[in-house]
């Protein structure tokens, strides 16, 4: 019976050696695996960029991510509901570039700020309009009515340029794109303008006659540009130069991969189609 059961000296020798050469191909069998999954993993980038929430963090989400799934990017996007803390975000780097500005906001932060963003890309523009309140005639306003404008430099500019393309008012030759109600020259209705920050005016609306209101903060409040009185020629040198909406970044990563792919893949004839289906005349491809 001992005989049956025991095992000689040299077969368990035999065993153990065998045992010995397995685990070290295991072990690089392991290794590879872990090596090839890593590899994968690396393949795999994140991209974090600072939006408004609509249309730009619409945008982005629907329509962008998917597209940069495809090539390896993930994409994470932070919404922001002002206009400082993108851009302060963006040059400290715990965002890599942002997407909610137009050009001439961006050319007047770094000038006030002394900052180097760059932009990268012109994707879309948003026409402004003037939005009835208290009163729905803007061809007959009443002597003493109330206008609402953004208080931001370049956007205030553009409200009262607005105004004065509808005969409104009359602008110094030299105010431009920085006008304020300083630099009116000529106002027959003696309007009044309640300067208020950008995203409050829809909430105001009601209270003033008419509201000059931006395209995004008039789609977050649920307005819809057929409902405004009047609104910018969406043609016009002035806004495909100066308010057209662009994805903004640091020198450092004006060339990177990830970024370059966001900008191709929002410059498309498929996105253009993609602004009309979803936003109509309200977001327009400005490239």
């Amino acid at each position: 019976m001992n005989a049956n059961v025991s095992v000689s000296r040299r077969s368990f020798l035999a065993g153990l050696a065998g045992i010995a050469a397995v685990a070290p191909l295991a072990a690089c069998s392991s290794d590879n695996g872990g090596a090839a999954a890593g590899s994968a993993a690396a393949e795999t980038q994140t991209l974090v960029v600072a939006a408004s929430p609509s249309p730009h963090a619409v945008i982005l989400n629907d329509y962008a991510a998917p597209i940069l799934a495809e090539q390896g990017i993930e994409l994470e996007v932070k919404e922001y509901t002002d206009y400082i803390l993108p851009n302060q975000d963006t040059t400290s780097g715990d965002v890599d570039a942002n997407y909610f500005q137009h050009i001439n906001y961006l050319n007047n932060y770094n000038e006030e700020n002394g900052t180097d963003l760059v932009n990268v890309g012109k994707i879309h523009f948003e026409p402004m309009g003037v939005f009835p309140g208290k009163s729905t005639d803007i061809e007959n306003v009443a002597d003493g009515a109330t206008i609402a404008v953004p208080n931001d430099p370049t956007n205030e500019g553009r409200a009262l340029l607005l105004l004065q393309d509808l005969g409104l008012i009359t602008l110094d030759e030299d105010a431009g794109i920085t006008a304020t109600p300083n630099n009116i020259v000529d106002n027959p209705h003696n309007l009044q303008f309640s300067e208020q920050e950008a995203a409050a005016l829809p909430r105001t609306v009601a209270d003033v006659d008419f509201a000059v209101i931006n395209g995004n903060y008039a789609i977050d409040a649920g307005l819809d540009l057929a409902d405004a009185v009047a609104q910018e020629d969406a043609q016009s040198d002035v806004i495909q130069n100066e308010y057209a909406n662009v994805i903004v970044t640091t020198p450092e990563l004006e060339e990177d991969e990830r970024i370059t792919a966001l900008v191709e893949a929002l410059q498309t004839d498929d996105f253009k189609d993609y602004l009309q289906e979803n936003f109509g005349d309200a977001v327009q491809a400005a490239f």
